[in-house]
Order: C-alpha cells, then structure tokens, then sequence
C-alpha cells in the first residue's frame, strides 16, 4: 500500500527518520513508519480486535494495583497514578477502582465499554499509536493520557515503571535490562511525537 499519512507533519517526521538512517536501515529504531505500516496495512482490517484489547488492559489496568508493602513503594504509585484515573475518569468516563495486592478486582462494565467506545472513535492512526502506547507501557490509563497530551513520554514511562524502579533501586540493574529500558524510552518519545503532529 501506498504510504500517505494524515498530516504534513507527520510525513515530515517520517521522512526525518529515514534520512536518519545510515549505511543499513534499523528498521527496529523506525518507530514512526512501523506505526504508519500497521496504520496502513493491519488496522482498518482489526478495529474491533484494537478496541477490545484496550479495554482488556483497563480491566486489569496496573495503575489499579497498588503494592500492600512497603508503604513507601505504594505512596510513590498512588502519588503517580490516582491523578491520571481521576484525569481519565473526568475526560472519559472510564472510573476504574483501585486495589491493594494482586488478586483482579472486577471493573465496571461501563468504564471499559467507554474504553472500547473511545478507542473506536479514533481514526486508524491514532487508534494504532494508542494501542501501541497501552502495550508500551502496560496501562490503558497512561495510554489513553499520553495519546491526550496529559502526560509527556518521559512522564508516561517513569510512570508505568514505578514497581521496576523499586526493585532497581533494591538491587541494582543489569546491561540488558538498561537496554531495554533505552528502546522503551525511544519508543516512548516516537509515539509523543506521532500524537503531537496527528493533533
């Protein structure tokens, strides 16, 4: 398929990535056209699939699992994530309840239709970068305030790694790991970016 995308920015961006490119393509780093692929090939024909798969993560969305110990772990996450159920729940509909532990608590119905309704309300290229973003950073919550500009790329990823940055903290971080958190944290900035030239 043809690649044309809905803005000027973003084909701007695009095309920035591929004059980034050096003597072989890493086609791993080209978030942007990957996103504009998926928009392209795969999303007009899974809407429906899309839709669902977000509101799945908000029935078990993290920023509703607070950690019952230490109590400093479980203020860090309520500091972090009550203001964006209580933004979602405000600019969405969707109230999600929050629970101390891991055992899943049900969630309304109605906030995760709102999920789905909104997800489906979405052109094909903002409904991949939302998707993209839920699976990036766990949450559908942080997703859906990323895609809203509430929170920027830095902000969504420390975020949605507030348990991974206790346990650093505890004990340490490997290579690998350090290499996956810096491929978070560019994908994280593409989606910013993709949001900003599609609003």
């Amino acid at each position: 398929a043809t690649l044309i995308v809905p803005t000027e920015a973003l084909a701007a961006a695009i095309a920035a990535e591929w004059n980034a490119q050096g003597e072989q393509l890493d086609l791993q780093g080209m978030t942007l056209t990957r996103l504009a692929n998926v928009a392209i090939d795969r999303t007009p024909e899974t809407r429906s699939e899309l839709a669902d798969e977000l509101s799945r993560y908000a029935s078990t969305d993290v920023t509703c699992y607070l950690a019952d110990t230490p109590a400093e772990l479980q203020a860090r996450q309520d500091a972090a994530w009550k203001p964006m159920r209580d933004w979602v729940g405000k600019q969405h509909g969707v109230i999600l309840v929050p629970v101390i532990g891991l055992i899943a608590s049900p969630q309304p119905e109605a906030s995760l239709e709102a999920v789905r309704a909104y997800a489906l309300s979405l052109d094909d290229f903002r409904l991949t970068a939302l998707t993209w973003a839920c699976s990036l950073l766990g949450s559908a919550v942080l997703a859906l305030a990323m895609e809203g500009g509430k929170l920027d790329a830095k902000q969504a990823l420390l975020a949605s790694c507030i348990d991974e940055d206790w346990q650093i903290e505890q004990w340490g971080e490997d290579d690998e790991a350090k290499a996956v958190r810096a491929a978070r944290a560019r994908d994280a900035q593409a989606l910013q970016l993709w949001f900003e030239v599609l609003r």
